[in-house]
């Protein structure tokens, strides 16, 4: 590693003189101890490669957390791990993380391990890097994000912590290894981890670093660089996370929220109001009601569903809200008007319950909730079997079932049609005119 690729890593930050200070011997470090792990462990000592767990795995056991996944950094290069796993027959899937140093085997069919050669990014654009594969621990950790990530920990229990990691874990500390600005350049997406992070690890709401808000204020531009999924899938979490209100609103301060596909001047009366009303009801409550809060108009959320790729159920439920919120306390006020609006064909039953939810009608919601629709006892054949055909089937059964609705779901199949007729005179009425066709030309 040449001297200036030294130097780009940005200022050297403050590092123990013993990384491998403590040993961990509790019972969340004992559960990742699968029979594949311990045969994996055993297949890198065998070739002599060092090996150990790495990032979120780490942080979480000294929290006395569980992990979910455990990720492992390794000396052996991509080719090593490679050769290895192929003479010892170890099947190995998802090549596509190789150059970037990720061998992903699979232990007795059973469990698959992402294995990550060290590294340290020498060119980036801001979302992707170059990599040079090292068998430096320190290296592969300065290239890390928050230092609450940048540890490792060894199968015997002995803790690796270069950088004060083990510190900020027990003091709830949130904060990037060595220059902030250097590591939210080489990977914009950094920003959103930040909060993320501190959503899980803080004590309270407003104990951020302030040189961190800076250097994210700084870089809110580089936003715009990372594709909506990747933003999303941070999102999502943020928001619906620990102090997901005062982070959105710390985001906000930011200049980060344009970024993310919201308004330039976001509703955040609204949104505190909703954030406050929501804790009434059961948890946990879909992320993309608490955006919907932030949007001015169904305008609003088409721009939001073009920057975000946000799913068809989450368009259309930000679409639902955005156009029907304003009918509340207006148009719908009983539970009779609610259970109509669920009959309608551009209605889901699941999007009036969030429309209660987001308008804070908890009376309500508790009484559609259980609510069990009756079989309505009208359907397309039957109106066939009347002489109606095509488009004026759907529009008739509509206005059939809002009569049904208003007889409190008892009226018959034949006294629904009864009212055929009428129903048809008010649906010829309300239909425009046919404007006069020019004649063919000869």
């Amino acid at each position: 590693l040449s001297v200036d690729i030294i130097k780009q890593l940005g200022k050297p930050p403050r590092m123990r003189e013993d990384p491998a200070f403590k040993k961990v011997d509790s019972a969340e470090f004992h559960s990742i101890f699968t029979p594949e792990l311990e045969e994996l462990v055993a297949l890198f000592k065998k070739y002599n490669y060092e090996l150990r767990i790495a990032g979120g795995a780490v942080r979480d056991i000294l929290m006395s957390i569980k992990p979910k996944d455990v990720d492992l950094a390794t000396t052996a290069t991509p080719d090593q791990m490679k050769e290895m796993f192929s003479k010892e027959e170890v099947r190995m899937i998802n090549a596509k993380g190789e150059k970037h140093g990720t061998i992903t085997p699979r232990i007795n069919n059973k469990e698959n391990f992402e294995v990550t050669t060290l590294r340290i990014d020498v060119r980036t654009d801001g979302r992707h890097a170059d990599v040079v594969f090292t068998t430096d621990w320190q290296l592969d950790a300065n290239r890390r994000d928050l230092t609450i990530n940048s540890m490792y920990l060894g199968f015997d229990g002995t803790v690796y912590d270069y950088f004060y990691g083990y510190d900020d874990v027990q003091q709830r500390r949130v904060v990037f290894v060595g220059d902030a600005d250097v590591r939210i350049k080489e990977d914009y997406l950094r920003i959103l981890r930040y909060f993320r992070f501190y959503g899980r690890i803080a004590p309270q709401a407003d104990a951020h670093d302030s040189a961190t808000l800076v250097a994210i204020k700084a870089n809110a531009l580089g936003l715009g660089r990372i594709s909506g999924e990747r933003i999303w899938a941070e999102l999502q979490k943020i928001v619906a996370g620990n102090f997901g209100c005062e982070l959105m609103l710390e985001m906000y301060n930011c200049d980060l929220t344009e970024h993310c596909g919201l308004p330039l001047h976001p509703n955040l009366t609204e949104f505190k109001r909703l954030c406050s009303d929501l804790t009434k009801f059961e948890q946990p409550h879909y992320p993309i009601l608490y955006l919907i809060s932030l949007l001015h108009n169904s305008d609003d959320a088409i721009k939001l569903h073009e920057r975000l790729k946000l799913s068809a159920h989450e368009r259309d439920l930000a679409l639902f809200i955005t156009q029907q919120r304003q009918r509340v306390d207006v148009e719908y006020v009983s539970l009779r008007d609610y259970q109509k609006l669920c009959l309608q064909p551009y209605a889901k039953r699941e999007f009036v319950e969030q429309l209660l939810k987001y308008a804070n009608k908890l009376e309500l919601y508790n009484q559609l909730k259980p609510w069990q629709l009756p079989n309505f006892p009208i359907n397309g054949n039957i109106l066939k079997s009347q002489g109606l055909v095509g488009k004026k089937v759907g529009q008739v059964i509509t206005e059939l079932r809002l009569l049904w609705a208003d007889s409190d779901f008892k009226l018959t199949a034949d006294e629904l049609l009864a009212k055929l007729p009428t129903i048809l005179e008010l649906l010829q009425k309300s239909l425009p005119g046919t404007p006069n066709k020019k004649p063919r030309s000869q």
